[in-house]
C-alpha cells in the first residue's frame, strides 16, 4: 500500500532529542551512502584483482574528474534541502511542492550544462593530473561512458534532498542503498562475465545511476507530493533563494576536489604506485567516514526547520551534537585503521609505494578527519543560516592556503607520504579556525535577532 503524507511530517526536527535527530538522521543516510561505498570499494578490488595496474591508475584518475560533477550536484542538493526544510517549517506545503519540482528542473539544467562543458576536454583534464600512455587512454575510455550519467545522478540527488527536507531519512536511505544494490549485483556480470573489464565497470555506474533517479522519483514525487509542476511565477521565483545558495555551496563542494587534484598530480610525480595508493584511499575514506558524509546533509534540515521555527537554541544545540557525535566516530574509525592497516594494504595487493602510502594514511593521516569533521559540520550550519558565503571561503581557503603549499613542502621533505602529511596539517589547522568562526558567527546573529 502506497504510503501518503500526514501532518505530523511537516516539521518533525523542531521538536525532541536534538541529538537524537542527528542521530537518526546521519545514521540512516549512512547506511544508503555506506552501501553505494562499498561498492565503490568492491568496483576497485575488482578491478585491481585483473592484475593490471593501468587499470587501477586509470580509475584513480577517472574518480578525480568525477569528483567534480559529484560536487555540483552535492552543491545543488544543499538548497534544495534547505528550501523545502524552510517551506514545510513554515507551514506551507504547497509552496513545498512547487519548490521541488523547480529545483528539479534548476538540478537538471545544471548538470546538462556542466557535461557539455566538460566532455571534449577530458583528455586534457587527465593529462593535466598526470595521466600518460595507456592509462591515459583507459582514464579517457571509462569518462567518455560515464560522463552522460551526470544528469542523472544529479536528479537522484535532488530527489534525496527533498526526501532529507521532508524527514524521511528511511526512505532517502532506500534511494542510495537501491542503488548500491543494483551496482553490487551488476559489477561482476560486466567486469567479469562480459570480460569488458574497466568499462564493464563504467556501465555499471551509469545503471546504477539511473536506478538511483528512479527510486528517489518514486519517493519525492509519489510518496510525498513534493515535486509539483511549477507554475511560470514560482519557478521565477525559487530562482533566486535556490541560486543564492547553490552558487556558494557549489563553489565551496569545487574546493575540495581542486585540492584531491592538487594532491594526486603532485603524487603522481612519484609514479603509478604512489596515484594507485591514492586510489585505494580514495576509496576507502566515503567507505570508512561514510557518517562524516552523511552528516553533512543530515543535519542541515535541522537547521533549516529550527530556524524558521525561531527555535534559536536548538540551532546550537545542533552544532554541539554534531561536533561531539563526529569526533567520537573518527577516533573509532582511526584505531580500527590503525589496528588493520596491513590487512587492507594486503587486500588490494598494494605493494612498494603503493602500499607504503596506504600505511602512512591509515596510521597517521586518518586521525587528522577529526578537524574535517569540524569543517563539514561549520560548512553546513552556514549553508543553512544564511551565510553560504562563509561556507564558500572556509572551503577554499583549506582547499588551497591548507593544501598547496603544505603538500609542496612536505613531497619535496619527505615523496608522497610528506605530501599526505603536509594536506593533513593544514586540514588540522582550518578545523581549528572553522570551530572558533563558527562559534563567534552564531554568537553576533543571535546577537542580532537574526536566529
Amino acid at each position: 500500500m502506497e504510503r501518503v503524507y500526514t501532518p505530523n511530517q511537516h516539521a518533525k526536527f523542531t521538536s525532541g532529542s536534538i541529538v537524537r535527530h542527528v542521530f537518526v538522521m546521519t545514521a540512516t543516510a549512512s547506511v544508503g551512502l555506506l552501501a553505494t561505498f562499498a561498492v565503490d570499494m568492491l568496483n576497485l578490488l575488482y578491478i585491481s584483482h585483473l592484475g593490471v595496474p593501468e587499470f587501477t591508475a586509470a580509475l584513480g584518475f577517472a574518480s578525480t574528474l568525477l569528483f567534480f560533477a559529484l560536487s555540483i550536484s552535492l552543491g545543488l542538493t544543499v538548497p534544495v534541502t534547505a528550501l523545502i526544510g524552510h517551506c514545510l517549517g513554515s507551514g506551507d506545503r504547497q509552496k513545498a511542492a512547487e519548490t521541488g519540482g523547480a529545483c528539479m528542473v534548476y538540478v537538471g539544467l545544471v548538470t546538462v550544462a556542466f557535461t557539455l562543458a566538460i566532455w571534449p576536454f577530458i583528455g586534457s583534464l587527465l593529462f593535466m593530473l598526470g595521466a600518460r600512455g595507456d592509462t591515459l587512454d583507459l582514464a579517457g575510455g571509462f569518462l567518455n561512458i560515464v560522463m552522460p550519467s551526470i544528469p542523472l545522478a544529479g536528479l537522484g540527488m535532488c530527489a534525496t534532498g527533498i526526501l532529507r527536507g521532508v524527514g524521511d531519512a528511511r526512505l532517502a536511505m532506500y534511494v542510495t542503498l537501491f542503488s548500491a544494490v543494483a551496482a553490487a549485483i551488476l559489477d561482476p556480470i560486466f567486469i567479469f562475465a562480459f570480460d569488458l573489464g574497466l568499462n564493464g565497470a563504467a556501465i555499471t555506474t551509469v545503471l546504477s545511476r539511473a536506478v538511483m533517479l528512479l527510486i528517489g522519483w518514486y519517493g519525492a514525487h509519489r510518496v510525498h507530493r513534493l515535486v509539483a509542476l511549477p507554475a511560470r511565477r514560482r519557478l521565477k521565483a525559487a530562482a533566486a533563494p535556490f541560486f543564492e545558495i547553490a552558487v556558494p555551496a557549489i563553489l565551496a563542494q569545487f574546493a575540495t576536489p581542486v585540492g584531491n587534484a592538487y594532491l594526486l598530480a603532485v603524487l603522481a610525480r612519484s609514479g603509478d604506485g604512489a596515484v594507485v595508493g591514492m586510489a585505494v584511499i580514495s576509496r576507502l575514506v566515503p567507505f570508512v567516514f561514510v557518517g562524516l558524509f552523511a552528516l553533512s546533509g543530515a543535519v542541515g534540515p535541522i537547521f533549516a526547520q529550527n530556524l524558521s521555527a525561531q527555535h534559536h537554541g536548538r540551532i546550537l544545540e545542533t552544532i554541539r551534537g554534531s561536533l561531539v557525535l563526529s569526533g567520537i566516530y573518527v577516533l573509532v574509525v582511526w584505531t580500527l585503521l590503525a589496528i588493520f592497516a596491513h590487512p587492507i594494504a594486503d587486500l588490494f595487493e598494494a605493494e612498494a609505494m603503493a602500499r607504503e602510502v596506504i600505511l602512512f594514511f591509515c596510521w597517521f593521516v586518518a586521525g587528522t578527519y577529526l578537524f574535517t569533521a569540524a569543517i563539514i559540520v561549520v560548512s553546513a550550519a552556514f549553508n543553512n543560516l544564511g551565510r553560504p558565503r562563509l561556507s564558500t571561503l572556509l572551503n577554499w581557503a583549506r582547499s588551497t592556503i591548507g593544501v598547496f603549499p603544505f603538500v609542496s613542502t612536505g613531497a619535496a621533505y619527505y615523496g608522497a607520504n610528506g605530501a599526505l602529511a603536509g594536506s593533513a596539517i593544514g586540514v588540522a589547522l582550518f578545523g581549528i579556525i572553522a570551530i572558533a568562526w563558527c562559534h563567534r558567527v552564531v554568537n553576533q546573529m543571535m546577537g542580532k535577532g537574526l536566529v
